[in-house]
């Protein structure tokens, strides 16, 4: 092979690697012009896609204005947006003129809320469009309903005297007066007034008057107070000290010392309980008393009383049969002792024979 062909096969295989992919580049015949090319171009394509859903979702405004019945705008509304794809609620408040808006609001259903103080809450609905400025018709706030709750609180006299009604009903085998107890716990003190009440009541009812006149009888007929002599004028004068001995021992004891002492003067029954603690707070009840504030105290007007009612006894009993100081104490101590028997028979006998008992709780001990 002559040297210069050598040389031109060494340059043609040297070029190899360079020709064929232009060659490759070349087999494509280049589109005629005027004709589309049937490759579409993806970058292109891409592109129109992110425009069509950019315009889909263009953000909005919504405004409005709120006024009263009578058209006055109202300011400082609270204007809630809601929107039904779970974004976070946003809340303005209304300008001085009542109007409201809200910017870069995400198209689609939504709802407004208004409050004011004052009004009944007002909602609005609606559908934002891509890049659109709504503006919500003029929304006006009725006035609120006024809800009133009157909460009548009786007083503590008035759910006295409504106690004490029902105690004038209590009367043992329904004819003896049973007044002074008390089936309540925690019953309401009474006034003043109403404590000279029960007390008045107790002494002109009828049971009183009998009771009394069986005394002076019995009296009369033992030859008691002989001072007083025998006939209808004997009788009639030991009546009239025994009425007056229920009279002063009444109104001193359970009128005019309660009052001043501020003592409530009626057994609280206990109804509850061992047997024992009963009898104890049966007992314990001759000698101590609620006072008005609901505390338990010793009972002054209870001991007061009986002595007063035994000194003033000696200005219309006979002489002879006029107790000296120490008989007055003496009789005051067999007072309590009274007092105390029939603490007893209230707290295990006497509520049994009395009819129209009020349902109670039992009192603390």
């Amino acid at each position: 092979m002559p040297r210069y062909a050598v040389w031109v096969v060494l340059l043609n295989l040297s070029l190899l690697p360079f020709g064929f992919p232009a060659a490759a580049q070349s087999q494509q015949p280049p589109a005629a012009p005027g004709t589309k090319s049937s490759v579409p171009d993806a970058q292109g394509t891409a592109a129109s896609a992110g425009e069509r859903l950019s315009d889909q979702r263009l953000s909005g405004s919504i405004s409005g204005l709120i006024v009263d019945p009578t058209g006055v705008p109202i300011a400082e509304a609270r204007v809630r947006l809601s929107r039904e794809d779970q974004s976070p609620d946003q809340e303005v408040l209304s300008g001085d003129a009542g109007q409201f808006s809200f910017a870069n609001v995400t198209p689609g259903p939504f709802q407004l809320s208004i409050t004011s103080a004052g009004f009944a809450t007002q909602s609005s609905s609606g559908i934002l469009r891509s890049g659109e400025s709504y503006t919500a018709p003029q929304i006006a706030l009725a006035l609120a309903t006024a809800v009133t709750e009157v909460r009548v609180v009786p007083s503590r006299t008035e759910v006295a005297e409504d106690e004490i009604k029902e105690q004038e009903k209590q009367r043992v085998l329904g004819v003896v007066p049973n007044f002074y107890v008390s089936y309540v716990q925690n019953a309401a003190p009474l006034s003043s007034k109403q404590k000279f009440e029960l007390a008045w009541k107790t002494t002109v009812d009828p049971v009183t008057f009998g009771v009394t006149g069986v005394i002076a009888g019995i009296q009369q007929g033992q030859n008691y107070f002989s001072g007083y002599g025998q006939g209808a004028q004997g009788y009639a004068k030991r009546y009239g000290a025994n009425y007056a001995d229920v009279v002063t021992g009444t109104l001193i004891g359970s009128a005019i010392l309660p009052s001043l002492l501020k003592q409530d003067p009626r057994y609280f029954y206990k109804g509850s309980g061992s047997k024992r603690s009963r009898i104890l707070y049966a007992i314990a009840n001759s000698v101590i008393c609620k006072g008005d504030n609901g505390h338990w105290q010793a009972n002054y007007s209870g001991i007061f009383g009986s002595l007063a009612a035994g000194g003033i006894s000696n200005l219309y009993y006979p002489a002879k049969d006029r107790d000296g100081a120490e008989l007055t104490f003496e009789n005051t101590l067999i007072g309590i002792g009274e007092t105390a028997a029939v603490n007893l028979l209230q707290e295990f006998v006497i509520r049994k024979l009395t009819p129209n008992v009020p349902a109670h709780e039992p009192a603390d001990p």
